[in-house]
């Protein structure tokens, strides 16, 4: 569509909502008025119905760039509790330059694809701090196995047997609950009397709240969804999108 006929779509629009805006006034437009107005907007919309899709795509356009600009201030405002909370479990760099912050469930079936990503990332990117956060939203078994997750975080400041056990858990076949979970924590050696005292310990509920409400100040509705740098993406993207936000993220940092 050519410029002028955008221009000359806009300007029948403006007509109409301020003529709608100002429908009480009634020494504003005729009734005629009014009707000529319609007819003209009305005729030019089933010429041009193109207009329409370009207003949506606008709106699409500026409501994605709106939720862009709400996650940055979610994530600033959370920054603590995202990336360095004491209740998390952290692998790869400590010390890295980009933190890549997974959400996940253990009965997600997008998680368990996504995990060789997450594994290949850490693996090939030295520089990756990389957080796990469980987000257990797909029903009771998935909490429980979230439950055991975190008594296994407990006893595991190092995190490589927590790897060790969400690998196992993650990957395993069927539905994930208590039963499955203790089954994988006690084959990757933890200690199972430690573990069912620390299920029971305040921390457990304290790191599940803690991770429902960050994830409630986010967006997030899904799994897995990640936190990079300052970027919220929602769904299994796929590994070379992954490392595209890492990227990104860190050429923000060193201003590249």
């Amino acid at each position: 569509m050519s410029s002028s006929l955008r221009m000359i779509a806009a300007v029948c629009v403006a007509i109409l909502v301020t003529a709608t805006a100002q429908a009480s006034r009634a020494d504003e437009f005729s009734t005629p008025q009014k009707s000529e107005i319609e007819r003209v907007v009305h005729d030019y919309l089933i010429a041009h119905p193109e207009v329409l899709q370009d207003a949506m795509a606008e709106l699409e356009k500026r409501q994605s760039a709106a939720e862009v600009e709400k996650h940055k201030a979610g994530v600033k405002q959370h920054a603590q509790a995202l990336f360095s909370s004491p209740r998390q479990v952290n692998l790869g760099n400590a010390k890295g330059d980009v933190t890549f912050v997974e959400f996940f469930d253990y009965n997600c079936g997008y998680c368990k694809r996504a995990m060789a990503d997450m594994l290949t990332l850490m693996k090939d990117d030295p520089k990756l701090k990389v957080v796990l956060k469980e987000f257990p939203v797909l029903g009771p078994g998935s909490v429980e196995a979230a439950q055991v997750a975190v008594a296994v975080r407990m006893q595991d400041a190092t995190g490589q047997k927590y790897l060790a056990f969400h690998q196992k858990l993650l990957g395993g076949r069927g539905q994930a609950d208590k039963a499955h979970a203790l089954a994988a924590a006690k084959d990757v050696g933890m200690d199972m009397g430690r573990l069912e005292k620390d299920l029971a310990s305040p921390e457990v509920k304290a790191t599940m709240e803690e991770n429902m409400k960050l994830a409630e100040a986010l967006g997030l509705n899904g799994t897995p969804s990640y936190v990079i740098g300052t970027d919220v993406v929602v769904g299994a993207i796929g590994l070379p999108a992954l490392q595209e936000k890492i990227s990104t993220a860190r050429c923000g940092k060193a201003s590249c």
